[in-house]
């Protein structure tokens, strides 16, 4: 056997090499991310219950607010069975729980007296475990996201993303709501 032909081989075992356990890190990656916004929406349809569950502990005082929290918060656990595969998705759940949560503590404002209800208090120690619980979760997925992103930007590693078509990763972002309770965390995302 020739020289240039050994040469040729070996060069050829390792970009095939190098393809394959690219390819194997990148679908590993993506499977980690879809695993992530999996966990979240667990945590979130948990923390929709815990809204319905408030609604109705408040629906004996304010009995058409509470309605329409409780039909708006099944309707989206009906809607549960297309998962929110995206971040975008899961963005929105999440801003659409923080409008709920809004919503149903101006009520529980208004009646202290529900507000010392055993339900309300062990409803909201739930609602703080589960937003623990998805701020995690939330830290686990954009970690992932991260590495996943680099591979599929970074040379070599993106000409074998290209080619098995793996793209860059949204982030999961702050609620607006949370936000406005860190002004300082709004201007630091403008940086």
């Amino acid at each position: 056997m020739s020289t240039t032909l050994i040469i040729i081989i070996i060069v050829a075992v390792i970009v095939i090499g190098y393809f394959i356990a690219t390819q194997r890190s990148l679908v590993n990656l993506d499977e980690l991310c879809k695993n992530a916004l999996s966990q979240i929406e667990v945590q979130l349809n948990s923390r929709f219950d815990i809204v319905i569950s408030l609604a109705k502990t408040a629906a004996k005082y304010a009995a058409h607010e509470s309605e329409t929290i409780i039909k708006t918060a099944q309707a989206r656990s009906g809607n549960s069975t297309a998962p929110a595969s995206t971040a975008e998705a899961i963005n929105q759940q999440s801003n659409l729980l923080s409008q709920l949560m809004g919503r149903l503590n101006v009520v529980f404002e208004r009646y202290p007296e529900l507000k010392a209800s055993e339900l309300y208090v062990n409803a909201q120690k739930g609602e703080k475990e589960y937003e623990e619980h998805v701020r995690m979760s939330r830290m686990v997925y954009n970690d992932t996201a991260t590495k996943m992103n680099r591979m599929v930007r970074q040379w070599p590693s993106s000409i074998v993303a290209s080619i098995l078509h793996f793209d860059i990763k949204d982030y999961l972002k702050v609620d607006d709501e949370k936000k406005k309770n860190y002004p300082d965390l709004d201007e630091a995302f403008k940086k």
